[in-house]
């Protein structure tokens, strides 16, 4: 882009020659004129011409070293924003909004004036993407769209257009298309295994998916074409979503050492807040989101997370505050959804209306922008709603493939509120089943499994969600706790669903036979009575010709007592 200022045709000419002197022995001859050698000059001339230059290269070496300090000649010039943005994005990090905002004039500016600069048109597409995903403003993407065909248009990326298709993929996973982002990543990779800006879109598609294999697979290839901390928070989400708590905690703390640029320091810090809030840890989610807010105060993702932490820590006000502040700084509707259950919890009714109302316009404003916004609206409808609604809307998106963690635990527990319990058992097993630590997953399986009787496994479950973030929602944490004091403590030998069932009675010793006696049937409805225990007898042992005892009629209480024992 010609960045120069703009100057008047007379300030573009080369100054005037200025006259000269018809005396002097060294001027030039006069533009055609005959071009005529001068004569030598003398040796007083030429020594006197030396002494000259000599000061004067003095003089100028003297000035140079006043005007300019020791620590400015070699210092670098200071990028602006433009070039920050760029930077980020070569690095496959995180901008700033405002020098996002600055990218986005400067390529708006120039695809003006070269309309067919499809690199710029890509670049633009993408940097709408990343703007729509930051500000929650679903608007933009039909933007990034447009730019990202015409880039397309004016080179295909069979041609080595393969960041328009890069920006095609991550257009398709903001929309919650992953199926499409999929399709496009894997088409720039097939042509270039080694472009690493496809594999970020890549994990985001195989994540939405439910396709962990592939996630990881593409998470290792990521970070061995593209070392630093965006690989390291890519391996550490990696690890979250495993489970792996330890491993995913020292990655990310790795990868907020290592942050340089505030933007990507403020998601790494981000990040640990997270993970504190799922160990159940509020404190110390509340502390990393307040870092994450001092080195970038428009991350308003860390504010939603700071206002989840400090509802945990009973700072009712503080909360409400930051959430308000959230959901109007970046308008998710997640947040929006968890302000509304905050009020409910707290018998709020009409502030808790006026939220899923908001919720209900989010989420059409998302639609008219072609975002899937199925799984949030399915929550909002299997608690607050229709669960028969929310069934409908995700078993669409298993039908599509989306089968994460997120939509099986979605559909499994709309299933049950539907009053589809034993169905919903298998999606909210196979949600718990991926390992990933979310209390929420744990806590809808065993009330899932409560309502089949499963009573062990329920309180297994139940207390599992307790333990892993004893206020993992304000709504739903005390109905866990309800649900594990109405099953109660179990039994001192385990839970009772998993015993045998108790042996039957022993049956009476009979007395030893005697040859001289006929043989004596004991009465059925009298028994002998006994006024104090006293040992069994033994039984007889039975003698050489005579047969073994059968084990489906044993002669003993001890063999009674044995098989019993080793009955299932």
């Amino acid at each position: 882009m010609d960045v120069m200022p703009q100057q008047d045709p007379e300030s573009r000419r080369p100054p005037e020659p200025s006259p000269q002197d018809p005396h002097d022995p060294y001027a030039m001859p006069a533009e055609g004129a005959t071009a005529v050698p001068p004569p030598p000059p003398t040796l007083r001339t030429t020594l006197r011409r030396a002494a000259f230059g000599a000061v004067a290269a003095g003089v100028l070496l003297a000035g140079a070293l006043v005007a300019v300090p020791d620590g400015d000649r070699d210092a670098p010039k200071e990028p602006g924003p433009v070039e920050r943005a760029e930077a980020a994005a070569t690095a496959g990090s995180p901008a700033s909004l405002s020098d996002l905002t600055a990218l986005i004039g400067d390529r708006q500016k120039w695809v003006e004036s070269h309309p067919d600069d499809a690199p710029s048109w890509a670049t633009l597409g993408s940097a709408y993407v990343e703007w729509g995903r930051r500000s929650a403003d679903a608007a933009y993407y039909g933007r990034a769209e447009e730019a990202l065909k015409r880039s397309l248009d004016a080179r295909p990326g069979e041609r080595g257009n393969g960041e328009a298709w890069v920006g095609m993929a991550a257009l398709a996973n903001a929309r919650h298309d992953f199926l499409a982002a999929k399709r496009w990543g894997e088409t720039v990779r097939k042509q270039d295994p080694k472009a690493w800006s496809v594999y970020p879109v890549l994990i985001d598609a195989y994540t939405g998916l439910g396709d962990r294999k592939a996630a990881t697979a593409a998470t290792e290839k990521f970070g061995e074409l593209r070392k630093g901390v965006p690989a390291l928070a890519r391996t550490a989400d990696l690890y979250r979503g495993q489970g792996w708590r330890e491993d995913a905690l020292a990655t990310a703390r790795e990868a907020a050492d290592r942050a340089k640029e505030p933007a990507e320091k403020a998601e790494a810090l981000h990040r640990l807040g997270e993970l504190a809030w799922e160990r159940g840890e509020p404190e110390e989610a509340v502390a990393q989101f307040d870092a994450a807010l001092r080195t970038d105060s428009g991350h308003h993702a860390s504010l939603a997370g700071k206002a989840r932490a400090l509802v945990a820590l009973e700072r009712t006000d503080e909360a409400l505050a930051a959430y308000q502040s959230a959901v109007t700084g970046l308008p998710r509707p997640e947040y929006v959804l968890e302000l509304g259950e905050l009020y409910e919890s707290l018998e709020l009714d009409g502030d808790a209306r006026s939220q899923y109302e908001k919720l209900g316009g989010l989420l059409e404003q998302a639609k008219a922008a072609g975002v899937d916004e199925s799984v949030i609206r399915a929550r909002y409808e299997s608690d607050h709603g229709d669960p028969a609604v929310a069934v409908e809307l995700l078993r669409g998106q298993w039908k599509k493939q989306h089968r994460s963690a997120a939509v099986a635990d979605a559909l499994g527990w709309a299933l049950h509120r539907a009053g589809k319990s034993e169905e919903g058992l298998e999606y909210a097993q196979q949600a718990v089943d991926t390992g990933v630590r979310n209390a929420s997953y744990a806590y809808h399986l065993g009330v899932v499994e409560q309502q089949l009787a499963q009573y062990g496994p329920a309180r297994r479950h139940l207390e599992e969600a307790l333990r892993t973030n004893p206020a993992f929602s304000p709504l739903d944490a005390p109905k866990a706790r309800e649900a594990l004091e109405t099953l109660g403590e179990p039994s001192p030998g385990g839970p009772g669903d998993t015993q045998p069932p108790p042996p039957p009675p022993p049956a009476p010793v009979p007395e030893p036979k005697r040859e001289s006696e006929p043989e004596q049937r004991p009465e059925r409805k009298q028994e002998p009575k006994r006024e104090s225990p006293r040992p069994e007898a033994p039984a007889p042992a039975p003698s050489k010709t005579a047969p073994a005892p059968s084990k489906a009629a044993p002669s003993s209480p001890a063999a009674v007592e044995a098989d019993a024992s080793k009955s299932p």
